[in-house]
């Protein structure tokens, strides 16, 4: 009996190991054809395994890329067709859905590949569920509850194994990839998704299968129609950047919505960062209705919008001709362009241009004033253009504005150094004056921060060559209505 029980595995091994070979032989099968074959101990004389199915040999992987698609740089969909097998219950059909309930986290999780077929033996009493061989193996791999559920609703444990073809369609974009690109070299799958677009900013070892990869990211990620690489760094005068289309239309028009606003711009001609917008509701969130906004890198209106549909009063200005157009036409798209004057600008001049000129005005009111400057390669050099940029005195209870202005750091105490950085450019020291917030992690070594603070009148009203000098020691406490420290 032990001789014939042997013998029987030794067949059943050979067989699923010619299951399991190279893609190569199977490249004429049809894409995504399920065969309905079926490799089970019932398949064998009673004799040859009496009491159990035969376990074939499994691979560690649900899929083994053919070696001829490693350096492929055209896609060949067919040259990853590659057949397998799995495990599999042959499960009554009136428990069917029970049985899917109790093993949902057990069964086969695979784009465009079934969980249930139909029973080899064409019985229309049975189906057959198929298992994920990570997590099933045995019938000992089933958990406790599993094995009880199976008791329940007299399904046999005992495991069949059937044969699956794995096509191009049913591999998720790193599997692609990483079989693709050469061995030890990162595989990038991640991208920034604008809309339709796919963003993507490859490594120079990826470039030589860019088409590739951007036809992969495409195919496998529903709704976007693009794909698109940086080809330099941002432009720090329009904050746009140069980009090659990789695959797909070449339609730059894009639509997104963030935090319920809808945005619609030319993506190759302004600047958006869908990885900004936890930043953007935290700052709109500290705005109250009524209060006024002064956003001096206004893009497209990912500050200026929200806050004015949440009730704020806007001027919203960008130096970039085409943010300009596509700020005013979001705002009428949002239906908010009566709370928005929008202004085409160079910072510099916005802040001495219309903001001088409202700011007395609004410095008068109970209402808050908000200052946003998101540039952060640059914003910090315009802090300057606050310098002496009122000159009437005011007295102790004015209204001074809040400032958020956003800069990079590639300090290892990031906080010091815009701090440091901020006070140099306002002339004044900002030391225990102000709240340093952390954005985003933009490369390493690299950070994004948020300094905010109250804008100090000693900057405001200062004559222009009356600077106060920060200095490396915190400054005196001042009177009450003088002090400018944040502490939130």
């Amino acid at each position: 009996m032990t001789q014939f029980k042997r013998a029987g595995e030794r067949r059943m091994s050979r067989l699923l190991s010619r299951v399991l070979t190279s893609a190569q032989t199977h490249r004429n099968l049809t894409s995504a054809a399920v065969h309905r074959s079926l490799r089970s101990a019932a398949s064998l004389p009673a004799s040859a395994c009496p009491g159990s199915a035969v376990k074939p040999l499994m691979e560690p992987k649900l899929y083994q890329a053919p070696p001829e698609v490693r350096g492929m740089t055209s896609l060949d969909k067919e040259a990853f067709t590659q057949t397998i097998a799995v495990p599999a219950l042959r499960v009554p059909t009136g428990v069917l859905n029970k049985v899917m309930k109790s093993l949902k986290k057990s069964t086969i999780q695979r784009p465009g590949l079934p969980r249930v077929v139909q029973d080899t033996e064409e019985s229309s009493d049975f189906r057959l569920v198929l298992l994920d061989p990570h997590r099933v193996s045995s019938k000992s791999s089933f958990s406790e509850a599993e094995a009880e559920a199976l008791r329940s609703f007299s399904v046999a444990e005992e495991l069949q194994y059937y044969e699956l073809q794995l096509t191009y369609n049913n591999l998720k974009s790193e599997e692609v990839l990483g079989a693709v690109l050469p061995q030890g070299q990162d595989v990038t799958s991640g991208f920034s998704r604008v809309g339709h677009i796919a963003h993507m900013n490859l490594r120079d070892h990826q470039l030589p299968y860019k088409n590739l990869i951007g036809q992969v990211i495409m195919d496998k990620t529903p709704g976007i129609t693009c794909v698109v690489n940086k080809t330099n760094i941002i432009d720090s005068t329009y904050r746009n950047f140069k980009m090659e289309v990789l695959a797909g239309e070449e339609n730059m028009v894009t639509k997104v919505k963030e935090n319920g606003v809808t945005y619609e711009f030319d993506f190759s001609r302004v600047y958006w960062n869908p990885r900004l917008s936890t930043e953007h509701q935290r700052v709109v969130e500290l705005i109250k209705r009524g209060d006024t906004v002064l956003d001096v890198f206004a893009g497209v209106g990912p500050f200026a919008i929200p806050a004015a549909r949440s009730g704020a009063n806007v001027l919203a200005n960008d130096l970039n001709p085409e943010s300009y157009r596509w700020l005013q036409h979001n705002c009428k798209l949002n239906k908010v362009e009566s709370k928005v004057r929008t202004f085409n600008l160079d910072g510099r001049g916005f802040i001495q241009g219309p903001v001088k000129q409202e700011l007395p005005a609004l410095m008068k009111g109970k209402a808050n004033v908000h200052v946003v400057m998101n540039l952060p390669a640059l914003a910090l050099e315009f802090l300057d253009a606050f310098r002496g940029l009122l000159h009437q005195e005011p007295p102790c209870d004015e209204n001074l504005p809040t400032v958020y202005c956003y800069s990079f750091s590639k300090d290892k105490n990031h906080d010091a150094d815009v701090v440091k950085r901020a006070s140099r450019s306002l002339g004044f020291p900002l030391e225990n004056r102000c709240s340093v917030h952390f954005v985003r992690n933009v490369a390493p070594n690299k950070d994004m921060m948020c300094v905010r603070f109250t804008l100090p009148k000693e900057v405001l009203f200062s004559c222009n060559d009356e600077q106060t000098e920060p200095s490396e020691e915190p400054a005196p406490k001042r009177q009450k209505c003088e002090e400018t420290t944040d502490s939130t």
